[in-house]
């Protein structure tokens, strides 16, 4: 967990930053449906192919995205590292948050039999 953390603290912002912009989170949930060409991303998202170019551009330069090349297209999917590393950070939360409800149900029900 701990190795997750020291890796989200020094590439965190750089994913929040890249998935901030509207364009490129929507172009991230496309390819987790699979594999698209810079084409398909275009015409899915009715932008024009240099604009959807320069959003995948950002999207891969932080790692998000992974492009292959095949003849004359360029081909992209998602690189799930990062949003695994995300998703562990997260789980910190979560698991903070559980263990002050379990506290606060303790107190309650400390509070409660001291009523009865």
């Amino acid at each position: 967990m701990v190795a997750a953390i020291d890796y989200f603290k020094e590439n965190g912002f750089k994913t929040f930053t890249a998935l901030g912009e509207p364009n490129r989170l929507a172009i991230v949930e496309l390819l987790r449906e699979g594999e698209l060409t810079v084409g398909q991303i275009a015409d899915k998202l009715e932008m024009r192919q240099p604009q959807a170019s320069k959003h995948l551009r950002v999207l891969s330069d932080n790692g998000l995205v992974e492009v292959t090349a095949d003849a004359n297209r360029r081909i992209y999917k998602i690189n799930p590292e990062p949003f695994l590393t995300l998703e562990s950070w997260l789980k910190t939360f979560k698991q903070q948050t559980e263990e002050r409800y379990d506290k606060l149900d303790d107190y309650l029900k400390k509070i409660k039999n001291k009523k009865d």
